[in-house]
């Protein structure tokens, strides 16, 4: 018999989970319960892992490719949460370096390490998501990490809003050497409101990964999986599949619930200032029948425009970023001519006079490091 309401609601509502979690902060003793903080209701110590972990609430699913440098931070946010009822897989996708070594010094009957050789970050989180048996997911970087109150403040915010696919809060960049405490590079203490985000997120992938959403797995089963051909831009074209599906909720507050790590070897670092980088995920985005009977035509083709001018912009920005001066400041104007802001023509003037300014004003335009 359950020793406590919460465990009572879940046995009787297998569905409610999540919610009835998230009603329960782990750093609480229940009435008429003995297990320390941290501890799964009921559970002994000695338990075999396949008894002593109950499917979790919320499953956080990881892909790791020769990440040992920061993967150990990553699995320590997650010990670090403050709910509990959680479950992390970790699917080390052909690492070469001791990835799934450090993953497997964190003795803790809630982790799961799965390996694979190399197939690519879709086909991981594919395989994760086949593994996972949470009410809602939570796609975590293994170079990232997540604030201490991240799954509790998510998961409140999901639980408020049955109808949402999934609920999303703000985020910080971090230095590629970072760790948790360190100052922020910068801030999003919102990625959007709440409510359909379709139209926005078409023209622009407005979350940094998958770390700061938490997804109702019922909306996953609908939208299905991962692309695994996609190399960049796989995980725009997902958020955009579950927004064919419903709307999303915001946290209430600003803070961040994930510090993500500004990599020199990360895909957008590498890929971003190409443009045919971006056809496989816009080709696979404009292609899905089910976007242009949402939209119909004219607000499809006009959507359309504003997202390939939205990709010549971020080509542009990047190529400046990265020396490429000449060539950015032509992908900076053909996006302004397709798509004219006074906010974007403000910035094409201030790119184009970058040589007469200090450093301190190239604002977006800023020279990565080296």
């Amino acid at each position: 018999m359950p020793r406590c309401g919460r465990d009572a609601v879940a046995a009787a509502q297998p569905g409610h989970r999540l919610a009835a979690a998230a009603a329960h902060p782990v750093d609480r003793i229940c009435a008429g319960c003995d297990r320390p903080p941290g501890r799964a209701h009921g559970i002994p110590a000695a338990m075999p892992r396949e008894l002593a972990t109950p499917a979790p609430a919320i499953s956080i699913l990881t892909p790791a490719h020769d990440v040992a440098r920061f993967v150990g931070a990553t699995v320590d946010s997650v010990l670090a949460q403050d709910f509990s009822e959680w479950e992390l897989v970790v699917v080390d996708d052909g690492s070469r370096d001791n990835t799934a070594e450090v993953v497997a010094q964190r003795r803790d009957p809630r982790i799961r390490l799965l390996r694979q050789a190399n197939a690519g970050v879709s086909a991981a989180r594919t395989r994760a998501m086949a593994d996972a048996r949470g009410d809602a997911i939570l796609f975590l970087d293994a170079d990232d990490w997540l604030a201490p109150d991240a799954l509790s403040r998510l998961a409140a915010a999901l639980a408020a809003a049955p109808e949402a696919v999934g609920a999303h809060g703000g985020f910080a960049f971090v230095a590629e050497d970072a760790r948790p405490g360190d100052r922020a590079l910068r801030t999003k203490p919102v990625a959007g409101p709440s409510g359909d985000l379709l139209e926005r997120l078409l023209v622009e992938n407005l979350f940094a990964n998958g770390g700061h959403l938490l997804l109702r797995r019922d909306a996953l089963r609908q939208a299905g999986p991962f692309l695994p051909h996609l190399r960049y831009g796989e995980d725009w074209e997902y958020w955009i599949r579950l927004s064919l599906l419903g709307p999303w909720t915001a946290v209430a507050d600003t803070a961040p619930v994930l510090f993500v790590r500004q990599r020199a070897g990360s895909a957008f670092h590498r890929m971003a200032r190409d443009p045919a980088a971006f056809a496989p995920a816009m080709l696979a985005i404009w292609g899905n029948p089910a976007l242009e009977a949402r939209l119909g035509p004219a607000r499809f083709t006009a959507i359309r425009r504003r997202a390939e001018a939205e990709n010549d912009w971020v080509v542009g920005r990047e190529l400046i970023r990265h020396g490429q001066r000449a060539a950015g400041l032509e992908k900076l104007r053909a996006s302004l001519a397709q798509a004219p802001t006074p906010k974007r023509a403000v910035l094409l003037a201030a790119a184009h006079a970058m040589p007469l300014l200090p450093r301190a004003l190239h604002g977006p335009f800023v020279a990565y490091p080296g």
